[in-house]
């Protein structure tokens, strides 16, 4: 497996593959990988040539208070696993390398329209989604791939990107890969690696909130708020702090009313140092 973190290495890389009809699928990260990072790289294997992985720390979409610096990293590790899934390059930029004017001076990419703006994530940190655009756009110019692929345990997050390369034209095909979980339901995330066990043990009622609801949406219960007030409560008693549950319809990102086919219920909440963030779709 080859480890690229130069802009200039990369190019001369993906020139090659150019040259050679080679097509490209990449998997951004930001390490400290898991199965589901992994399940990202094995399902990339099946859109194109040559798999890239980027591991980079970005702290543009990192607000004030939260965990930058605390954040794992974890790259032998990492590297480790992705040389077991076949991985064929890594590309390991440094901050600078990323930022050379710096961040203050850096060119912001924003997706005021995106169906990621209004709610969730995007309320809860200011400046969040700004910062991933601002990234992925980069990445993307850099890599310069034919895919790339995203969990959708991050659900606004697909949604932006999705939004970000249909209307900066970018010949790229996102494709989302299902959350890959625990047995107990719990989404697999970096962050679970600040969980003791005993809160390892609560955090699986974040999922089971998401399932309750799901199970009155599919029985035609559409009174949101009553659903989030419950919902809220299960999490708060089962030891979690809740920070949030939205219920929206996933064609607009409204709220869901009489006319809507499809919904996604997203949630986040914190545990100990943990934020925990999931999701669920509805066919209604």
């Amino acid at each position: 497996m080859k480890i690229i973190e130069s802009l200039a290495e990369l190019r001369a890389w993906r020139k090659e593959c150019h040259r050679q009809g080679q097509t490209v699928a990449f998997v951004p990260t930001m390490g400290n990988l898991h199965e589901g990072h992994i399940e990202l790289v094995h399902n990339a294997h099946k859109h194109a040539d040559l798999v890239i992985t980027s591991i980079f720390v970005n702290p543009m979409q990192f607000g004030e208070n939260e965990d930058l610096d605390a954040y794992p990293r974890t790259f032998e590790a990492d590297c480790e696993k992705l040389t077991a899934a076949n991985n064929h390059v890594v590309f390991y930029p440094s901050v600078a390398e990323m930022y050379p004017n710096g961040l203050k001076a850096q060119t912001l990419v924003s997706v005021p329209n995106s169906t990621a703006e209004h709610c969730a994530e995007a309320t809860q940190r200011p400046g969040h989604f700004d910062g991933v655009a601002t990234v992925v756009t980069k990445l993307f110019n850099m890599v310069q791939p034919d895919v790339a692929l995203f969990g959708q345990k991050d659900y606004q997050q697909v949604r932006l990107v999705q939004a970000l390369v249909r209307d900066l034209n970018m010949p790229i095909e996102i494709i989302p890969v299902p959350t890959v979980r625990e047995e107990s339901g719990l989404a697999k995330s970096s962050r679970n690696g600040y969980l003791t066990a005993q809160q390892k043990s609560i955090a699986p009622a974040l999922f089971q909130a998401l399932s309750l609801i799901k199970e009155q949406l599919e029985g035609g219960n559409f009174n949101t708020e009553s659903l989030i007030e419950s919902g809220l409560e299960f999490i708060e008693q089962a030891g979690l702090k809740p920070d949030y549950i939205e219920i929206r319809d996933t064609s607009h990102f409204e709220v869901i009313d009489e006319n809507s086919k499809e919904a996604v219920i997203l949630v986040a909440a914190f545990l100990g140092k943990a934020r925990l963030i999931d999701n669920l779709t509805v066919q209604l």
